[in-house]
């Protein structure tokens, strides 16, 4: 009896081992399982997180392009700017270096010819005999000379001596005298036309010279003795306009008083 028990102790042993042995190896799937999972997540992850990785750099490297693509672009515009700026610059430059060569011909021109005139006088002052000394003092002596014929009476004399005068000395401060003492010795030699004319010279060369005045008279008679009646009356007005508070102005106002 105690070996069948012993018998079905072991049978009873061997049952339990049996029914043990699913339930150990459906404990050991399930490990398995999790372990994969597990596994499957962590790959996933890190294939996650490789392809954002991958993206950011691929948007990246897009943005890098195409702001190589737009500095490009602007690089090419700048280019086209500095061109046609080169362009109009050569333009310029050209226009500057024609009209600078044209003002370098027609100035070399224009010394050219000068040179020639200067060659031109320099040859005929050295083929002029060389004047003669002037004396200061005949100045002087030839005006008094002319003066003392005029006191003298001798108007003919006297108008050829200023005459004289007025051409051997053109630069002469007398000048202004000389017409007006030359008017009256004409005038007294009764060529009224050629007194008229130095009165005349005398008015528009010197017009503020203190002879003015009564030469505009003078002026003025040697029209009336012409038979210039309108034209002497019209040279007193101007004279009563210009000068005013002259000595000649009070005669020429009692003269326009008695026509």
């Amino acid at each position: 009896m105690y070996a069948t028990s012993r018998l079905s102790l072991r049978v009873l042993g061997v049952c339990l081992l049996l029914a043990a042995l699913p339930a150990r190896a459906g404990l050991f799937d399930d490990e398995e399982a999790r372990k994969r999972i597990e596994q499957v997540r962590i790959e996933t992850e890190d294939r996650l997180l490789k392809l954002e990785e991958s993206a950011r750099a691929q948007l990246q490297l897009a943005n890098q392009i195409e702001s190589l693509r737009s500095e490009i672009a602007r690089l090419r515009g700048q280019q086209e700017v500095t061109a046609n700026d080169l362009d109009q610059s050569q333009k310029r430059q050209k226009d500057f270096y024609l009209d600078l060569d044209a003002r370098l011909r027609k100035l070399e021109t224009t010394i050219t010819e000068l040179s020639q005139k200067l060659a031109a006088n320099a040859a005929a002052a050295a083929a002029k005999p060389p004047e003669p000394a002037v004396d200061p003092a005949q100045e002087s002596k030839d005006y008094e000379a002319a003066i003392n014929a005029l006191r003298a009476g001798k108007h003919v004399d006297a108008a050829f001596a200023f005459r004289q005068f007025i051409k051997t000395w053109p630069k002469s401060s007398f000048l202004p005298g000389a017409h007006y003492w030359a008017a009256v010795a004409t005038a007294q030699a009764r060529d009224f036309d050629s007194a008229a004319e130095f009165y005349g010279k005398l008015l528009n060369g010197w017009p503020d010279d203190a002879l003015a005045p009564d030469a505009m008279l003078g002026l003025a008679t040697c029209q009336q003795e012409l038979g210039d009646a309108k034209t002497a009356r019209k040279t007193l007005e101007v004279l009563l306009s210009k000068y005013p508070k002259s000595e000649a102005a009070k005669t020429a106002k009692q003269r326009l008083a008695k026509k």
